[in-house]
């Protein structure tokens, strides 16, 4: 934490949004587009030593049993390693800046509490999908009873 101050300093008004933050970290997609096709959307290299303590600190934080841990490990397991350490170094990049601009405070709900939002985002989303095409979810327990 320390470190990550003496490289950004305290004074992030130099930086109107967060998104401004991540994006002088080089943390952020870098999209490019042509004729309204995307080409790339990679995150630029970069020599910022804020950025490489973000990501030491993504690896280490993806061993936890955090929120920012469950987030880090949901990724890995789905796009690989090197996309969740820089995604996980931008969401901890926000929540430096949010602390240090506006003196919010992070208080991790924990890995369970992740799990479980995480769920009930993925049922809330299919049973919207599988209305829209006419269809309608329902739990395996309640199908099972109904049956027998």
């Amino acid at each position: 934490m320390l470190k990550l101050i003496a490289e950004c300093g305290i004074d992030m008004a130099r930086w109107p949004t967060a998104k401004h933050f991540t994006s002088w970290l080089a943390l952020s997609p870098g999209n490019k587009i042509s004729g309204g096709k995307l080409l790339s959307s990679r995150t630029r290299r970069t020599k910022s030593r804020a950025a490489a303590l973000l990501r030491l600190a993504a690896t280490v934080i993806g061993r936890t049993e955090t929120a920012l841990g469950a987030f880090y490990r949901r990724l890995d397991s789905r796009i690989g390693k090197a996309k969740a350490v820089t995604a996980t170094a931008r969401k901890m990049a926000i929540l430096f800046y949010n602390t240090l601009r506006f003196g919010w405070q992070y208080q991790d709900p924990g890995a369970n509490h992740y799990e479980a939002r995480y769920r009930q985002r993925l049922v809330s989303n299919l049973h919207r999908r599988a209305k829209s095409l006419g269809y309608e979810l329902a739990p395996v327990q309640a199908f099972e009873k109904g049956v027998s």
